[in-house]
């Protein structure tokens, strides 16, 4: 059975394999440009000018025409310039102009920015207190969906009219907001749906009886993974057991009762991850929790396998290597890898 357990940026999946003896928005952030200033109103205005020239450079993707999300916050700021920074702004949008006063750079990825980890905007914070050393780049990543390349470029271009991040609006200026990408191919989708084929491993083997063979059933499953699983995998895979589970990327464990359902032995498999463009579908996953309960020892290291391949994003039944296809009790326990 798959279900969804938990749906928002951080998103949680799970699902539940029964044993008989025959279910975003990343929050990115903006960037860290807070300083400060006097938010009282009337400010001087510290470019000098009450119309700017703005040009657009694009690296970041040639089919994608930005001009229109620019031309949209420099509306805003137009509009509402008097209002929030004390002054009065007017733009003028040359998407080549030869002398620009800001030059608004569409980006792969901000290498650095006030050493903000990973910003999806960056721009200088420009005070009324000395000139303006222009242009001045604002730099954006291109991979947002409009509706979040606005919110990032509203947001730059009021550090450039002297606003931090206490500034209002703040549904504009606050310091981290929830963007969302343009659409990405869900987890289920991807060869590989983690960041890479190299897997951290978690054995809570401690409420079993026999530990030294429940490990090397776990083994079995995991080589036989690293080994391709059929074809069905990459076969460059690795697994490496680790002794904090803090650490682990896949976590096998034993209880009394199983989470997704009560008074069954059997399994379930849960993975968590990241939607970033809010879809409510996982694009990759950063872990995976296997539950075992009351299980012959002989079986674990089916149920490991079967589980591994939902963490690989496999759904349909026809994903799944051979050996865990319509499996019969005894196939479960035979030496199937």
């Amino acid at each position: 059975m798959w279900r969804i357990l938990f749906v928002a940026v951080l998103l949680v999946l799970a699902g539940c394999a029964t044993e008989a003896p025959d279910t975003a928005t990343d929050d990115r952030t903006v960037d860290e440009r807070a300083l400060t200033a006097d938010q009282t109103p009337n400010r001087p205005n510290p470019w000098g000018d009450d119309q700017l020239t703005v040009a657009i450079n694009n690296t970041a993707n040639d089919s994608r025409n930005f001009r229109p999300l620019v031309a949209d916050a420099l509306d805003f700021w137009a509009n509402n310039s008097t209002r929030y920074a004390g002054f009065d702004i007017d733009y003028r949008l040359e998407s080549n102009a030869s002398n620009p006063d800001i030059v608004v750079e569409f980006v792969d990825s901000i290498e650095s920015c006030a050493n903000v980890t990973d910003p999806a905007g960056c721009a200088p914070y420009v005070n009324y207190g000395g000139e303006v050393s222009r242009p001045v780049t604002i730099e954006v990543v291109g991979s947002y969906s409009n509706e979040s390349t606005r919110l990032i470029l509203k947001h730059e271009l009021g550090h450039t009219l002297g606003l931090n991040h206490t500034a209002k609006p703040q549904s504009v200026m606050a310091p981290s907001s929830q963007l969302q990408t343009l659409p990405r191919p869900n987890a289920t989708e991807r060869r590989l749906p983690w960041t890479d084929a190299n897997f951290t491993v978690y054995l809570a083997d401690e409420n079993v009886s026999n530990p030294e063979e429940v490990r090397r059933q776990v083994r079995h499953a995991l080589d036989y993974y690293a080994d391709g699983a059929n074809g069905t995998v990459p076969a460059n895979s690795s697994f490496e057991f680790v002794d904090n589970r803090s650490e682990a990327e896949v976590v096998v464990e034993f209880g009394e009762e199983l989470p997704c359902r009560t008074g069954e032995s059997g399994s379930c498999g849960r993975v968590r991850g990241t939607d970033p463009d809010g879809d409510n579908a996982l694009e990759r996953y950063d872990h995976l929790r296997i539950t075992l309960s009351d299980l012959d020892t002989e079986a674990v290291g089916w149920h490991v396998g079967y589980w591994l391949g939902y963490g690989f994003g496999f759904e349909q039944d026809a994903e799944w290597p051979d050996a865990f296809r319509n499996a019969s009790y005894e196939e479960r326990r035979s030496e199937w890898w």
